[in-house]
């Protein structure tokens, strides 16, 4: 079994409701099709119902589809939600002086919509960026949902499939952060190994082994650039003792145990690691690319983190397949904190 097809089952076993709110996007509908038929989800999608519902039937839906309480549709301009949703948004943003017209009119925006039914309950996360892009997206759900109390920083990361029998045996990684923090500090980096360590246990199941990356291994170099990385690896064994995590080391060395154990002699994480932690967002856009594009891995992401409630942010050259991957990671992100 494939790592995306152990996430589905794994989602579907306590399945969820999400909200999309790109529903006028064909391959949103597919992929929210898909989610329901495997029951990882309830979704609702937001756009006008007849344009939605043109939609699925070209899609596949049958009636009984998109009349189940499966598939919702909401249409922010007809919808009965949108008076509470407008007066709850007007009562959070008030502190910033905007008006009551003002409120109504960002409620048409289906990003603000969505992340709106998430705050007040009516879903448990949301997914939208197949057509929005990443800044709008994320700043509907930073200024909706808002950061979780705990959190440090709201900062991102990628699940990379492996492709099936992969050399090394492995069959997924976690890449953190390679979409939303642009320079990190040795302490923000810190906390995005934190947070993608628990993000990669709680949706693989899996032991974090979390690797900070330079392009120097164990002193290999010397720079500014690698002193923030070692500043964080320090940072993480103060805090953190009982987390795997060791840097900095260069890729092969953290991936590659024989190299590892050359480069990095002794150390817990050296060519075992499975959460990949880039110095800036230069390198770790350019490197889940490269894995996914000559490496053939399937990247899901960036996922958000640190959020109160989940929102994540598709790619806007996302499939079908991607968007259903995704709720399914949405729906394991809305049991953080509540028993198995």
């Amino acid at each position: 079994m494939t790592m995306l097809q152990e996430l589905r089952i794994r989602a579907a076993s306590r399945p969820a409701h999400i909200v999309l709110s790109e529903g006028h996007d064909p391959r949103i509908v597919a992929g929210a099709l898909e989610a329901t038929r495997a029951g990882i989800a309830r979704v609702t999608l937001i756009g006008p119902q007849a344009e939605v519902r043109a939609l699925l039937a070209k899609a596949g839906a049958s009636d009984s589809d998109s009349d189940s309480d499966e598939i919702v549709i909401q249409d922010p301009a007809r919808s009965d939600l949108t008076g509470d949703l407008v007066q709850s948004y007007f009562d959070l943003r008030k502190h910033k002086n905007i008006r009551q017209d003002y409120a109504a009119e960002q409620l048409h925006d289906p990003l603000v919509f969505a992340a709106m039914m998430v705050r007040n309950g009516h879903a448990d996360g949301t997914v939208g960026g197949a057509v929005a892009t990443t800044s709008d997206t994320v700043r509907a759900a930073l200024q909706v949902i808002g950061k979780a109390k705990d959190a440090p920083l709201v900062s991102s990361f990628f699940l990379m499939a492996l492709p099936e029998n992969h050399p090394s045996g492995r069959t997924a990684m976690t890449f953190g952060d390679c979409g939303l923090v642009i320079d990190p500090d040795a302490e923000e980096l810190a906390a995005i190994a934190v947070a993608s360590a628990a993000s990669h246990q709680q949706l693989l199941g899996e032991p974090p082994k979390v690797a900070l990356l330079s392009f120097s291994t164990m002193g290999s170099a010397k720079h500014p650039n690698v002193t923030k990385v070692t500043e964080a690896a320090t940072i993480l064994k103060e805090q953190h003792p009982t987390l795997d995590a060791d840097g900095e080391l260069q890729f092969d060395a953290a991936f590659t145990p024989d190299i590892g154990a050359t480069k990095a002699p002794g150390s817990p994480v050296a060519g075992h690691a499975n959460v990949m932690i880039f110095p800036n967002l230069d390198a770790g856009n350019i490197g889940y690319k490269i894995a996914q594009r000559i490496g053939g891995c399937s990247a899901i992401g960036p996922v958000l983190q640190g959020l109160a409630k989940p929102a994540n942010d598709l790619s806007r050259g996302c499939t079908s397949e991607d968007v259903t991957n995704m709720i399914a990671v949405t729906v394991l992100q809305s049991h953080k904190g509540q028993p198995a």
